[in-house]
């Protein structure tokens, strides 16, 4: 309830959106409209027809996709990117830990050669997460030229504080970087 109040208190420039490992599209859905969000991002794996009926029942809810990188898993995701492109509006790139065997948050870079590419062949906006910083998001958006990016662990202390000067630098590194792209 704590998490539904806080979006619904957000000025209406502000979109909260609902991170989700959920794999099934009633339960998607219905999360969603419990939190009064209509941004979902799927970090599970899904099936096509969940997200086909995820799609049919929640047509205005914003669907983004994460894409997982792996060392050598570029046809993969390329794949991936034809199954779910008519039900989804955007991904979002990650890192796959293999010490760990953890998705996302792991607070490392993963090969950027195949975000760039990911980028190049997707009909929908492809968004760079993983490890990013404000010492390395500059040379990502160069290197990828995505349509946006995403911040957690790069700007998090041990504590799980995020503070405003870390958050301050990682945005204006980023507009400088996105600023650049738009200039060329």
């Amino acid at each position: 309830m704590r998490a539904a109040n806080i979006i619904r208190s957000l000025p209406t420039s502000t979109h909260g959106v609902l991170i989700t490992y959920l794999s099934d599209a009633v339960d998607v859905s219905e999360l969603s409209k419990f939190l009064g969000t209509n941004i979902v991002q799927l970090h599970g794996d899904i099936e096509e027809s969940e997200l086909a009926k995820l799609r049919r029942i929640d047509p205005y809810l914003t669907i983004i996709k994460s894409l997982i990188v792996q060392d050598d898993n570029l046809l993969e995701l390329e794949n991936t990117l034809k199954i779910m492109d008519p039900y989804v509006d955007a991904y979002i790139t990650d890192t796959y830990d293999k010490k760990t065997g953890s998705i996302g948050a792991t607070g490392r870079t993963h090969d950027w050669e195949i975000s760039g590419s990911l980028v190049q062949v997707s009909n929908k906006p492809v968004i760079l997460a993983g490890g990013l910083t404000p010492l390395n998001v500059y040379e990502g958006i160069l290197k990828v030229r995505p349509s946006g990016v995403d911040v957690h662990t790069g700007v998090e202390l041990k504590n799980g504080r995020k503070p405003s000067k870390l958050v301050k630098e990682f945005v204006l590194e980023s507009k400088r970087a996105f600023n650049e792209i738009r200039s060329i």
